[in-house]
């Protein structure tokens, strides 16, 4: 429903080198070689990068088309989330594409791509909250409450990042041996967001079932969640069955970047649905949706 969490992120960080020969990460791990440039340079995905750009236009046109629903509950905070998500994949077109980029570079694009899908799953989450109606949408506080509270996960997480790849306060040096573990990295960076997902979907759900009243919006809710596990399933479980058959040639980060682009249109076409017309009968009273719940309950 969502932008990625592909393992290869967080490994960028502590790798000098991701061009073939490259490096394998684990038992049974398999190395993107992909296409071969110049002075044995490759580039490692063109397929990711090719559905990177095609999630960026996409994604833009939703953006557009979110602005002409001038009535809609949450219209604002549901631009910010489509922006964040516009970020990840221009990150992850330098970060799973494989560019041949100057290591310093790489790990900096890296550290961006971290800290963006912690900030724009925060914000989905919030998109969850604002339904509610405890603030009016779109108004300044709402939007800058969201904005600062995903800006300081995003510094936080970004500095956690940068400062495991290029080790400026040395604490975290000890990631760069063994098992490359960073207990803070992967607690922001797998942990938070499976819980902010896991939140917008249960207050989502309760919202349209028990205060709504609908079933419908439901099954764009479902079918998000689906095609976002889909693509997980094809980053961390069928990726190196495709990468070592295709010798290199690729591996599950298409498919996965291809259904989370579908998870995030579905989770568009949730919003869009209960908005508009759902939503015109509580919005002008906050409170009503209190009033609602307690009488169905």
């Amino acid at each position: 429903m969502f932008p990625s969490t592909s393992r290869t992120d967080h490994v960028q960080l502590f790798t000098e080198n991701i061009q073939p020969p490259g490096i394998g990460y684990g038992p049974g791990s398999c190395v993107l070689v992909g296409i071969s440039l110049s002075n044995g340079r490759h580039l490692a995905n063109l397929g990711s990068i090719l559905m990177c750009g095609i999630a960026i236009l996409v994604t833009i046109f939703l953006l557009l088309r979110s602005e002409r629903k001038a009535a809609a509950v949450g219209r604002r905070e549901m631009q910010l989330f489509l922006v964040g998500y516009i970020i990840i994949s221009i990150c992850e077109i330098f970060t799973v594409g494989g560019f041949p980029l100057d290591t310093n570079v790489r790990q900096g694009f890296t550290a961006v791509h971290v800290a963006a899908i912690v900030a724009t799953l925060w914000i989905l989450m919030l998109n969850a909250i604002v339904g509610y109606q405890l603030l009016d949408d779109g108004t300044p506080m709402s939007i800058g409450l969201i904005i600062g509270s995903a800006a300081a996960l995003f510094i936080g997480t970004g500095y956690i990042a940068l400062d495991t790849a290029f080790n400026w306060t040395g604490h975290f040096q000890s990631s760069h041996g063994g098992s490359n573990r960073n207990i803070g990295l992967y607690v922001l960076y797998q942990l938070c967001p499976l819980i902010f997902l896991f939140l917008y979907f249960v207050l989502e759900s309760i919202l349209v079932v028990r205060v709504l009243g609908e079933r419908k919006p439901m099954i764009y809710l479902i079918s998000a969640a689906l095609l976002f596990a889909i693509g997980q399933i094809f980053n961390y479980v069928i990726s190196v069955h495709i990468c070592k058959p295709t010798k290199g040639g690729i591996d599950g980060a298409f498919f996965e970047t291809f259904f989370t682009l579908l998870s995030v249109v579905a989770v568009w076409i949730f919003w869009s649905s209960i908005t508009e017309v759902s939503f015109a009968s509580i919005s002008c009273n906050r409170g009503q949706i209190f009033q609602t719940w307690f009488i169905r309950g």
